[in-house]
């Protein structure tokens, strides 16, 4: 018996929700409009219309896979983030709403520099943060780094689905390593590096243990390695009064702060997030 795409939804949904999963609502509808080949405001557009078996039997199959534990962003192969639809793969992370508080001081960085302002976007996976500058902030230069071939691929492809070719480039950086000589003079350096210490990889979601690339995860034993070598060796990078800004884990604020004065950087400073967590953490190269 057909059924429309509003109980294909609600029946996803329900699914979902049973299983814990916390956006199931968001979730759902993606898979959806996934299996229906809908925009969002086609979906809503024809919520009440009769779906046909093909699509039915695909929900199935997607919400499947999705109760099996695989995200939803690598079963649609995109996903959002502060404003930007993106490719993804299971060569990157997915962006997380977490990661937007970066992408948002990062933005405000970059407007306060006067005349053409350059940011890295260093770990760079998706490329979500060094797009979502380039998107918000017009004339900045941006560079999107990995060490990853993988994310590199879908770091290029993000940059012509966003149209940002005149702003973006991907180029092959290793974050534990001094930046190549192209790699200098930067106003900003955004980064959100691997920081899971490696003992608690095991203890994660297994919809992020199982599916999501561990080296961008594993941030060595006590999970501040990467840190560490960005601060010692990519100061050189940003010009006098460039400024760098890191996602911290929950907690690690207070060390990461440390490691930043210990490097010479002054107006150390953290963020929280929208559930409190002190999330970003920056700091100025003043001399």
């Amino acid at each position: 018996m057909a059924t429309t795409y509003n109980n294909l939804y609600l029946d996803a949904r329900r699914q979902l929700k049973a299983a814990g999963i916390p956006a199931a609502q968001l979730e759902a509808r993606e898979i959806v409009c996934y299996a229906a080949d809908k925009t969002r405001e086609e979906f809503f557009r024809d919520m009440t219309l009769y779906s046909s078996d093909q699509v039915e039997e695909k929900v199935k199959e997607l919400t499947r896979r999705r109760l099996a534990g695989e995200p939803v962003a690598y079963i649609i192969g995109e996903w959002e983030f502060y404003g930007l639809t993106l490719d993804i793969s299971r060569e990157v992370l997915i962006p997380r709403m977490d990661t937007e508080l970066l992408a948002e001081r990062a933005i405000l960085k970059a407007r306060a520099v006067e005349g053409e302002c350059r940011v890295l976007d260093l770990c760079a996976g998706s490329g979500c943060v060094g797009l979502a500058v380039a998107a918000n902030v017009p004339g900045c230069k941006v560079a999107l780094a990995d060490n990853s071939e993988g994310a590199l691929r879908v770091c290029k492809q993000n940059i012509r689905r966003c149209g940002l070719q005149n702003q973006a480039v991907a180029l092959t950086a290793d974050a534990k390593l001094p930046p190549l000589p192209a790699l200098w003079d930067f106003d900003v350096i955004a980064c959100n590096p691997p920081y899971i210490p490696s003992a608690d990889i095991e203890t994660l979601d297994p919809s992020v243990k199982d599916y999501e690339p561990h080296a961008a995860l594993d941030g060595g034993a006590d999970g501040l390695d990467f840190y560490r070598s960005v601060c010692a060796k990519w100061k050189g990078a940003l010009k006098l009064g460039g400024s760098i800004l890191f996602e911290v884990g929950m907690g690690q604020a207070p060390e990461v702060e440390l490691i930043l004065a210990q490097n010479g950087f002054e107006d150390v400073a953290s963020f929280q997030d929208t559930q409190g967590i002190w999330r970003v953490v920056s700091g100025t190269i003043n001399e």
